[in-house]
């Protein structure tokens, strides 16, 4: 389980094998061996007790800002795996290994991103018209970055890459656009957005989901961490300096889920205008918006999906995931 906490004051403390965590007068106390990492998204305190807790542990400590980016994160800092992984990676960055596997990764969110609008087709008959066109456009612009992977030759290293790399980003914002006036459609017509936003948050939809994305950079981030990857050492964002790029490139895959969520928020009726706070250029999340969509999101990344013929979460599928690539970046003869 992820451990949340996100009341203002809230205090983190040990006592033996169990985190206790106060708020007001209420104190409750959680076993160190069913919880996997600790969100605080709020102003709190904690002992140096607890710290170590979570460091023997190996419970990773997540800080999030008010707009669901994390900035800081306590961690034990021994490497997940060996050195190799590390070597094998940055030399795939160089090479048509890295392109090709990013590329997956960015198709991947696309079937996702088709997959859903598909279903809600299904559902919204009345806007099967314009679903139907922004599927097509979807479908079209894949096919253009499936044709990308010839262009990435090993034997011109990176200058192909970095062919690809723009070429790439285009079609992305194009099937940005496409995919983002698609989801305004479903929400009610009071929540209706014009674009992606961010920091701060021009509409209620995009501050949920910005928060959302937020979450799931924390737990990508950690799942690399712990299968050995360096999330500093990125693919196709290998231009943000001091950011873990390799997380950019492999949260792709995954946002859908926090798609899925916010959208599934706005279609219960869950969402209303007093949970936000207005800032001078934009919105964010209040304490009570923060609990509404942490508790959807966490029950939605904890509910067990099939992944290769077992029934795992959705948070662990994506541990899963980094293992295979992480494994499948060393030479065969070391492979586990």
């Amino acid at each position: 389980m992820q451990l949340v906490i996100n009341t203002y004051g809230a205090y983190l403390s040990r006592r033996g094998e169990l985190f206790q965590v106060k708020v007001a007068e209420k104190t409750t106390e959680i076993s160190a061996r069913k919880v996997q990492s600790i969100l605080i998204a709020t102003a709190a305190a904690f002992s140096t007790d607890a710290v170590q807790l979570a460091v023997e542990k190996n419970i990773d400590i997540l800080f999030l800002d008010k707009y669901g980016d994390p900035f800081g994160r306590v961690w034990h800092g021994r490497p997940g795996s060996t050195t190799a992984i590390r070597r094998m990676q940055l030399e795939a960055a160089q090479t048509d290994l890295g392109a090709q596997l990013a590329l997956a990764w960015i198709e991947r969110k696309f079937d996702h991103q088709i997959a859903l609008l598909t279903r809600m087709r299904d559902r919204r008959t009345r806007l099967s018209a314009q679903l139907t066109e922004a599927i097509g456009s979807l479908k079209t612009l894949k096919e253009h970055m499936q044709a990308l992977t010839g262009n990435a030759c090993a034997d011109t290293g990176a200058i192909r890459i970095d062919a690809v790399r723009q070429r790439l980003l285009g079609l992305e914002g194009r099937a940005g656009r496409t995919y983002w006036a698609a989801m305004s459609l479903l929400l009610p017509d009071s929540y209706r957005f014009e674009g992606r936003s961010r920091n701060p948050s021009k509409d209620p939809f995009n501050c949920l989901l910005n928060y959302a994305y937020g979450m799931l950079y924390g737990i990508v981030e950690r799942a690399c961490l712990l299968s050995g990857l360096d999330p500093y050492i990125g693919f196709i964002h290998t231009d943000h300096y001091n950011k873990p790029s390799l997380v950019f490139d492999l949260i792709e895959q995954y946002r859908i889920w926090a798609d899925e969520t916010v959208l599934g928020l706005f279609s219960a009726r869950k969402i209303k205008r007093d949970l936000f706070e207005k800032l001078k250029n934009g919105l964010t999340l209040n304490k009570q918006g923060k609990a509404v969509l942490i508790d959807a999101f966490t029950n939605y990344l904890d509910t067990a999906i099939r992944y290769r013929g077992r029934n795992i979460t959705r948070r662990d599928s994506i541990q899963f995931d980094l293992h295979r690539i992480a494994n499948d970046l060393l030479p065969k003869d070391t492979r586990t």
